[in-house]
């Protein structure tokens, strides 16, 4: 019908009239006015911002949603069951050595009622302030997520939810996969569980150290107490060392978390203003307090393996997740032989600061085959306490340090037959240096190799001195395996500030696993292999999870030929050094090794006695198959005595550590002998007498000897001792003479 109503129909949207009209110019080429290009260009902002909205927006919420249906939240149960899974450990030869199960392993599931509020707000506190608003995740800790992994930062702010999906499924992957699937499992999980259910399930899987997984566990291992009695400064712990688990037994790191969970606990009202300020730190119960379990393996060993095993990528909370199986290179055979020498050794003793430690490493793998670092449970004042691992506490080397300075000698192209003056007492820019007597002093044409058999201390204080210098006597005992605090990530410290390194006293300290450690490169000709715990790990699906290297490198030199030539010169140099210091190699078996003495610096209100007393021995030397570092010391600077009040030396107890382990773990073993290697460079004039000259210096009780008297440990034939002062304080190298010091002459003592 021509007059009814214009039905309505749908139009495509119209631009209003004159919105794109153009005029053409003369050319026919359209001209926009001012007012059409500035309509174009809203059109084109308007269309490029629905662009960016369906891009930013729309397709995330999509695939947001659709990944919400597909993921599943893991079970709290589930997951709290999984988890404290005792490690099973295995010998080098796949014999059983024994179970780590970690405090707390039997532990019970908590209800969100056994579970006090002050724990749950601590944790909400210090870890996740929006947890009860927000949705399982943080719109800024998402941002920060993603800023980071743009940028190649770290960390994210993860909310409580997000962290139980991380520990829960046990992947930590710095991934925007990893995270966005964590985002809708956390946001699943807000929406199938109530928060208390969700903060529950977090505080039962949760790793807080010590081996304790739950805050069930944590309240054991910590405050031998339940949960439900926990008071709000032990929860305040508890929840700061979430954060940093693997250090809970450091005091400053646990006082630091501690008042950072108590600040935010404050900040958010969960205490008062009274409560902060009169909280007291909860001291944790003796960590020895959960003593080692029957069939348990060595507690040292299993400290090395788990620091090991962190450096690659499986952290101490995986480690007690994973039903891990353990196959390290500790060799029966050879720890119980450790054992038995290190027990042996300080049988009949009487000076009860006397400690001991041996370690023995395969230098053909870097694996480490013994590892003796003293009793891991101690009575202190009829207390049990933790033992220190002393195989991995660094102590003054004394003239075991001589090794490397010969090395740093033979890399400069000089030999053995090199001469210097051994004669006693010479003074170096006007300090003295002595030998212990006539059996460590030689001539004044003494060659390199007789020092060494002599430990002629004149002679390598020269050396480094005037000769190589100290940064490369540092180079050389770190290329060879020794690890240090500062270059490399180690507990040794090797200091060039002076010359005190030349003699090992002063501030150079090493470990004795570092000692054996590198002592192994100069028996596997000059190739060095990382020492290393662990052969090989495998999950509980019998997948391998973590296997170790045994590729060498070549230590002194870039090419292989030179650097196994400057360690064959090292052994040739070492072997004389067993006879001199009376120990003895196992039958059909060569080696070659080098005592070493630090002297103990006597302080005020100490026995006369003191003077002479040493306060760190050791014995390191090994064959082609084993090398073996025996230290025998105190804890700190303190005079020690063996039996008769009579000084300890390197060859005293630590020297017959060394040769009885040698002797049970070589027992029916094939003989062997060293390589044989040409000797290096040719002879290096005597330094003139405007550099050291020999002195009679009268003894005074002023202890600043860097003396090592006789290198090699005392013996009833009056070879002398090997002592080392760390009391020196070393002028920078000049070729001048000056006034000399005095120092303490030698006692004359022999060894017992």
């Amino acid at each position: 019908m021509s007059g009814g109503p214009e039905l309505m129909t749908h139009h495509s949207y119209e631009e209003p009239d004159g919105y794109d009209d153009v005029q053409p110019d003369a050319d026919g080429k359209p001209v926009l006015t001012p007012e059409q290009r500035k309509k174009r260009r809203w059109k084109i902002i308007r269309r490029v911002a629905y662009g960016f909205v369906g891009v930013f927006l729309v397709l995330p919420a999509i695939a947001f949603v659709i990944t919400y249906f597909l993921v599943d939240v893991p079970s709290p149960t589930e997951v709290a069951q999984n988890q404290s899974q005792a490690v099973t450990y295995l010998y080098s030869d796949g014999s059983p050595m024994g179970k780590d199960v970690p405090r707390g392993g039997n532990r019970v599931l908590l209800t969100p009622e056994q579970i006090p509020d002050v724990m749950k707000h601590a944790a909400i506190a210090t870890e996740d302030d929006s947890f009860e608003t927000n949705s399982g995740f943080d719109v800024g800790g998402l941002l920060r997520a993603v800023y980071n992994q743009a940028t190649g930062g770290t960390g994210g702010g993860s909310t409580i939810s997000q962290q139980y999906i991380k520990k829960a499924t046990d992947n930590d992957a710095p991934t925007l996969t990893r995270k966005w699937t964590e985002l809708a499992k956390s946001f699943k999980m807000n929406q199938t569980y109530e928060k208390k259910d969700i903060i529950t399930a977090y505080l039962n899987i949760i790793y807080f150290g010590r081996g304790a997984y739950g805050v069930g566990a944590a309240s054991q291992a910590f405050f031998h107490k339940e949960a439900k009695d926990l008071s709000f400064s032990e929860a305040a712990l508890l929840a700061g060392l979430i954060q940093q688990p693997g250090r809970s037994e450091n005091d400053k790191v646990a006082h630091d978390r501690w008042n950072t969970a108590l600040d935010r606990m404050l900040k958010n009202n969960y205490i008062s203003a009274a409560d902060r300020a009169a909280a007291q730190f909860p001291t944790p119960i003796p960590l020895e307090d959960s003593k080692q379990q029957a069939g348990a393996p060595p507690a040292f060993v299993v400290q090395q393996v788990k620091d090991e095993l962190a450096a690659h990528d499986i952290p101490e909370d995986r480690y007690y997740s994973g039903g891990f199986q353990v196959q390290t290179t500790i060799d029966p055979k050879a720890q119980e032989a450790a054992e038995k020498a290190a027990t042996e050794a300080l049988e009949g003793q009487v000076d009860d600061n006397l400690l001991n430690a041996l370690v023995a490493v395969d230098p053909k793998t870097g694996g480490v085959l013994a590892y003796y670092g003293g009793k891991p449970i101690v009575q202190v004042n009829g207390q049990d306490q933790a033992g220190r691992d002393w195989a991995n506490t660094p102590q003054n080397p004394g003239s075991s340090m001589k090794p490397f300075d010969l090395t740093a000698f033979l890399k400069m192209g000089k030999g053995l037959d090199a001469t210097f003056d051994g004669s006693n007492n010479r003074t170096f820019d006007g300090r003295v240096v002595r030998n212990a007597g006539p059996g460590s002093s030689c001539s004044q044409q003494c060659t390199v190799a007789e020092a060494m058999e002599r430990s002629a201390n004149t002679v390598f204080y020269d050396m480094v001195l005037n000769q190589t210098h100290q940064q490369p006597v540092k180079d050389a005992a770190r290329e060879a395996g020794v690890k240090t605090k500062n270059d490399d990530g180690g507990q040794s410290i090797i200091s060039t500030k002076d010359n005190n390194i030349s003699l090992g006293g002063g501030e150079t300290q090493i470990t004795p696993l570092d000692m054996a450690s590198a002592y192994a490169t100069f028996a596997a000709n000059g190739q060095q292999r990382g020492r290393h715990f662990v052969q090989k790990v495998t999950n509980s699906q019998n997948e391998v999870a973590y296997e170790a290297s045994t590729d060498a490198k070549s230590a002194f030199d870039s090419d292989s030929d030179k650097s196994r030539q400057i360690a064959g010169n090292v052994t040739e140099a070492l072997k004389p050094v067993i006879g001199f210091s009376h120990l003895k190699c196992p039958n059909g078996h060569e080696c070659a090794g080098k005592t070493g003495t630090q002297q103990h610096t006597k302080v005020a209100g100490e026995p006369s006695w003191a003077a002479n007393a040493n306060s760190q021995t050791w014995m390191v030397g090994y064959t082609p198959s084993v090398s073996v570092a025996a230290w025998v010391g105190g804890d700190g600077n303190k005079p020690l005595h063996g039996k008769n009040n009579s000084p300890i030396y390197g060859s005293t107890i630590a020297g017959p550590m060394w040769q009885k382990f040698l002797s049970l773990y070589l027992t029916g073993k094939p003989g062997e002998r060293f390589d044989k290697v040409d000797r290096i460079g040719g002879e290096v004039a005597p330094p003139s007498s405007d550099v050291a000259t020999t002195t009679d210096a009268t003894p005074t009780d002023e202890n600043t000897d860097n003396g090592d008297q006789g290198g090699n440990g005392g013996d009833n034939n009056g070879h002398g001792h090997d002592q080392s002062s760390s009391q020196e304080s070393t002028p920078k190298h000049t070729k001048g003479s000056s006034t000399p010091k005095e120092t303490p002459s030698d006692t004359g003592v022999p060894g017992t």
